[in-house]
């Protein structure tokens, strides 16, 4: 009888281990992004329209009226500035002219025709992450046409057990999806994969394996 209920038990072990397994590389498959090929270059001369984020920067500056300007004043966590006679304003999501266009109609209320000028002074909302194998797991500030290989210089390079075949780019969609793409260094050095050392955009991860 114990032999007969140690087989029942071996056989719900082994059932249990193999739906366990199932459950894994379903996991496992579902959780790897379909890889997307290579987008294109940006437009060469294309204005890009710079939209303010949290963590930036910015000078406003009100002519003639030193006490209302500032010369460095931070986005804050929730998308405000402070600024004399207003409190806080809302940066975040404006462009620099749409910023400008908001302070001076509110600023109209208690001075005559201000002439308002916002400028971003430090982008501190664009970056991008890098993870994995390289010296340092960090984020980076992106400037405008940063590529893939300067990223990872910033980071430090590769490590030694970098997988550099098998770099991925994970970047966000609008509709809150991810699109996922590869870089073989190898094979770029060599002239066999152009186009892949694309340019980089905000919020981008860089994920170096092992």
């Amino acid at each position: 009888m114990r032999d007969r209920n140690g087989s029942v038990a071996l056989r719900n072990s082994l059932a249990s281990i193999c739906v366990l397994m199932l459950v894994v590389v379903s996991f496992g498959s579902c959780a790897r992004r379909e890889l997307s090929p290579p987008p294109a270059d940006p437009v060469p001369m294309a204005r890009d329209t710079y939209v303010i984020g949290i963590g930036d920067v910015l000078s406003i500056s009100v002519w003639n009226n030193k006490d209302l300007s500032l010369s460095r004043v931070p986005v804050r966590a929730d998308g405000m500035v402070s600024m004399p006679l207003l409190d806080d304003v809302q940066a975040e999501g404006l462009q620099p002219m749409e910023l400008k266009e908001v302070i001076g109609r509110e600023l109209s209320e208690y001075i005559t025709a201000p002439d308002v000028t916002v400028t971003v002074i430090d982008t501190g909302s664009r970056y991008v992450s890098i993870i994995g194998e390289v010296p340092r797991n960090t984020r980076i500030s992106l400037h405008k046409n940063m590529r893939i290989l300067e990223a990872i210089a910033n980071a430090g390079g590769f490590s030694n057990f970098a997988d550099k075949s098998d770099v991925r780019i994970v970047r966000g969609g609008e509709d809150g999806s991810e699109v996922e793409y590869r870089f073989d260094y190898d094979a770029y050095i060599k002239g066999n994969a152009p186009g892949t050392n694309i340019v980089l955009k905000p919020g981008d991860t860089i994920i170096v394996p092992e």
